[in-house]
């Protein structure tokens, strides 16, 4: 291969590299909530959300999810952990979720891969809202929102009520004094 060849292609992605850092660094991108990504933003940014949940979750061993103690278990888990941004049967927005960018699946409408969900669960997504439940939970109750994300998009709104008002109580949640039950 040619010298110059080499030196040139060198050059060019340095002032690419130079480019795009200037552009980070002027703060002229608005990354409001408020104000949507350009549409290349978007597609990319989701292709690459997309691509590592799948790779980081292929090799995740599922439980059995059609135990009915764990979906009732993960039933309490989405009541009160996740409805404000993923809904439930029957809810058509919450207060959070209208300010929220990108907005989050509707998971009383959307199936989910098992292996993906749990990932997604336990890590979270950067910069999007979704928090890392592994910090506060173990795998099990991961597992059980998982287990009961398999069953929402196929409830009545009276069939999720049901369910919540059955589910255990939260052993794990915070007691309102800022002291968490263990």
């Amino acid at each position: 291969m040619n010298y110059r060849i080499v030196y040139r292609i060198g050059l060019l992605v340095a002032l690419i590299a130079l480019a795009v850092l200037g552009f980070a660094w002027s703060g002229f991108y608005n990354i409001g909530a408020d104000v949507p990504h350009s549409p290349f933003t978007y597609r990319f940014l989701t292709m690459v959300r997309e691509h590592s949940v799948q790779r980081h979750a292929k090799s995740i061993g599922v439980p059995n999810l059609q135990d009915p103690s764990l979906i009732l278990k993960g039933a309490g888990q989405y009541a009160a952990m996740c409805t404000g941004c993923h809904l439930a049967p029957g809810m058509h927005d919450s207060e959070i979720r209208a300010g929220l960018y990108p907005q989050p699946p509707d998971l009383s409408q959307t199936r989910v891969d098992p292996r993906e969900a749990f990932w997604t669960i336990k890590h979270g997504i950067k910069m999007s809202a979704m928090p890392a439940w592994g910090a506060t939970h173990d795998d099990m109750t991961i597992w059980s929102m998982v287990a009961f994300l398999q069953k929402l998009p196929s409830m009545t709104p009276a069939q999720y009520k049901d369910i919540v008002a059955k589910a255990p109580p939260d052993e794990d949640m915070d007691m309102g004094d800022g002291m968490q039950k263990k």
